[in-house]
């Protein structure tokens, strides 16, 4: 934790987020890091990979435990429970609306169109996320790290194999060459 955002100013922004982003977690990732990044300066870009490793790799929702690790990181315990009970309130509010007048949207002719177009915007926005983090990544120019982004793509893409196992792999992966480099620098 390097600085301390404001409680009150911690919630509002995670709260603005959460109720303007459409999408799932890719998208909510993305809208941090512009939020957090490029308009308050509150973490660096490299920071924003780091958070999205370790948010993906917990169980449950992705944009959940993105706004816990970003809460924490700029206000700790409190910040981390700030930023999730403001990251669920507008679902919350939404789906409950939703789901009481579900019956009246379900067959309007608007709402289905309106849904079949945001999807489109929505794939655009990941494909935004998966891009920048990925030429972060290329950035590094570790060649090791870029193969292996190459291959995790493949593992999910060409072969179906799941993001669960394929960040499993990549946690066990990293243990091991951080001990081959801790054994290569003792000798």
């Amino acid at each position: 934790m390097k600085q301390k955002i404001s409680y009150i100013k911690l919630f509002l922004t995670m709260m603005q987020i959460s109720a303007f982003t459409f999408g799932g977690g890719f998208v909510i990732i993305g809208m941090m890091q512009k939020k957090f990044c490029d308009e308050l300066h509150w973490v660096k870009e490299d920071e924003v990979l780091d958070m999205t490793a370790i948010a993906q790799s917990a169980p449950g929702a992705l944009a959940v435990n993105s706004a816990i690790i970003f809460g924490y990181r700029m206000s700790g315990i409190t910040g981390a429970l700030v930023s999730a009970l403001a990251v669920i309130i507008p679902p919350i509010i939404i789906i409950s609306v939703v789901c009481r007048t579900y019956d009246v949207f379900s067959t309007n002719r608007i709402v289905q169109i309106a849904l079949q177009v945001m999807r489109a915007g929505v794939a655009a926005v990941i494909i935004d996320v998966v891009m920048d983090l990925a030429g972060k990544v290329i950035q590094t120019k570790d060649v090791i790290n870029i193969i292996l982004m190459v291959l995790a793509f493949a593992a999910s893409w060409i072969y179906g194999i799941s993001s669960i196992q394929i960040i499993l792999f990549f946690l066990m992966f990293g243990i091991a060459r951080y001990f081959l480099e801790r054994k290569k620098v003792a000798q």
